[in-house]
């Protein structure tokens, strides 16, 4: 529960190894969804496919006999919108409400569409009764149909993937929100800071005291630091001073080389950070590069070219913005 009014309906996943198929999720993946209680009660966003019977037995208990008036969609993805047409089935006269593009997807993904459709557009604001939703589009963030929908009353901002990190809510995260939600956000988001640059002016007139994303914990403690961050990485500002040496090495002499400039920098008392690109994780890396103002790349050739794990390096981070 985030107040009395605003509910968590939302599933952690345990069992997932890989996020979309490629970013290592240790301690999981929690799949994000509320439910605003008031005269018309509103779903915030579906889950993940595997998930639609416990989502459904979720909503079933925080509404206690009630009926959703409406499930707005924040984000097509499937981690999200998969669950879309169950709710639908179980409520027969829900009404679905997202961007025009989300629609078009939402025919593409099930072959159909929701019996009751709702389309909104910038700016466009939903009566609930005492609380009133309104809607702010923030495509490619990450996806073109994405939008933020912010609770005028509750100063809540529900804002899809952004914000958003990995592992369940019921880990307890040593290193905090930023780490994770950092090789998050370069991980699935970086490439987009244009896009994110665009919506953080969009909402930097609201009135924020909490952040509900579609991943990770909701955000209530200091929500300029958020915002700061956030605006922070999609300006591609270095976060903190530091050197990140990223190394491939065959035979061992360009690693030896890499380490002996470690000691020689921090003897003048710069951090360092460095990574075998060959055998850690590859989205680590790329955090880290964009984390410290300072990166080496260190690589033998390799027919002809860069060493391949380097080479795909440097193009992860080119597709990112670097």
């Amino acid at each position: 529960m985030l107040n009395k009014d605003i509910l968590y309906v939302g599933v952690d996943d345990h069992d997932i190894d890989l996020f979309e198929g490629q970013y290592v999720v240790e301690n999981g993946m929690s799949y994000n969804s509320y439910v605003i209680m008031d005269e018309k009660i509103c779903i915030m966003d579906s889950v993940d496919k595997n998930f639609g019977k416990k989502w459904i037995d979720n909503i079933k208990k925080a509404l206690d006999g009630k009926k959703p008036t409406y499930l707005v969609v924040s984000h097509m993805e499937p981690d999200h919108s998969s669950n879309i047409m169950t709710l639908c089935d179980e409520y027969k006269d829900v009404t679905v409400v997202y961007t025009a593009k989300a629609s078009q997807m939402a025919f593409q993904f099930f072959g159909k569409k929701p019996n009751k459709e709702l389309i909104v557009k910038e700016n466009d604001t939903l009566d609930l009764g005492s609380h009133k939703l309104k809607f702010i589009t923030a495509p490619f963030v990450h996806w073109p149909e994405v939008m933020f929908t912010y609770d005028e009353t509750a100063k809540t901002i529900f804002t899809a993937d952004a914000f958003g990190k990995f592992g369940t809510l019921d880990f307890d995260d040593p290193e905090g929100w930023s780490c994770e939600a950092r090789r998050y956000y370069f991980g699935i988001v970086g490439k987009y800071g244009a896009q994110v640059q665009s919506v953080l002016k969009k909402i930097s007139s609201f009135e924020i005291k909490t952040i509900c994303p579609l991943h990770g914990p909701v955000l209530d403690d200091d929500i300029s630091y958020y915002l700061k961050t956030y605006d922070t990485w999609s300006k591609y500002e270095a976060e903190d001073k530091g050197v990140f040496i990223a190394y491939a090495s065959i035979y061992g002499n360009t690693e030896k080389a890499c380490f002996k400039l470690k000691e020689l920098l921090e003897a003048k008392g710069v951090h360092v950070s460095i990574a075998d690109m060959a055998r850690e994780d590859f989205h680590e890396s790329i955090e880290d590069a964009f984390r410290y103002d300072r990166l080496v790349l260190a690589s033998p050739t390799y027919n002809g070219g860069l060493f391949p794990v380097m080479n795909s390096f440097v193009e992860a981070l080119i597709e990112r913005n670097y």
